[in-house]
């Protein structure tokens, strides 16, 4: 994890009347407490225009399709599978329908290890699509980050520290149930 970058430059402090905007949808709990009154009065400032909640909705979108995704393929590759055993089940039988009784204890030896290293392939297949996932998804991650830390939103860089990545959820939460509560920029709070 690498520490956070200083910021560029000083904001002009806006915090007695902005702040409050925020805390009627802080959660309760260690999180509230990380956060500093000036972090909150930075993350309201970028929020004036309103230009935050469309990037992060951007986000959100493009989160929900590469999900979605990669949920697909994976239940492609596991539909492949069924098949995959179906088939040679079916090849199976039908070569044990087919076979003279006395080569019969031969042929479920040479199944037996076929059906072994089928599950084995299917193991190997499955094992790299989870990981090819898990990696598409950290790089979504940080992606997020890095998009969020060039619009200025405050706490946002690229991390994988999990202290960080839970104080960096938590203020998309916040800007998200802003958003929801229909904050709209240069209008009161309702």
């Amino acid at each position: 994890a690498r520490a956070r970058p200083p910021s560029p430059e000083p904001r002009p402090s806006r915090a007695r009347p902005l702040t409050p905007l925020l805390r009627p949808v802080l959660p309760r709990s260690s999180f509230q407490q990380r956060l500093s009154h000036a972090t909150l009065s930075d993350l309201a400032l970028v929020l004036i225009d309103g230009t935050v909640f469309e990037i992060v909705q951007g986000l959100l979108e493009i989160q929900h399709l590469t999900e979605k995704s990669l949920y697909n393929q994976r239940l492609k590759l596991q539909s492949e599978h069924r098949v995959l055993k179906q088939t040679l089940l079916t090849k199976h039988k039908e070569a044990q329908q087919a076979c003279r009784p006395h080569n019969l204890p031969l042929l479920r030896a040479a199944q037996q290890r076929e059906q072994e290293a089928v599950e084995h392939r299917i193991r190997e297949e499955q094992q790299m699509m989870d990981e090819k996932i898990v990696l598409e998804l950290d790089q979504k991650v940080v992606d997020q980050q890095s998009t969020l830390e060039k619009a200025g939103v405050t706490g946002f860089y690229v991390t994988t520290n999990p202290q960080e990545l839970t104080l960096q959820m938590n203020l998309l939460e916040l800007i998200r149930k802003l958003q929801q509560r229909g904050y709209q920029p240069g209008k009161p709070f309702p």
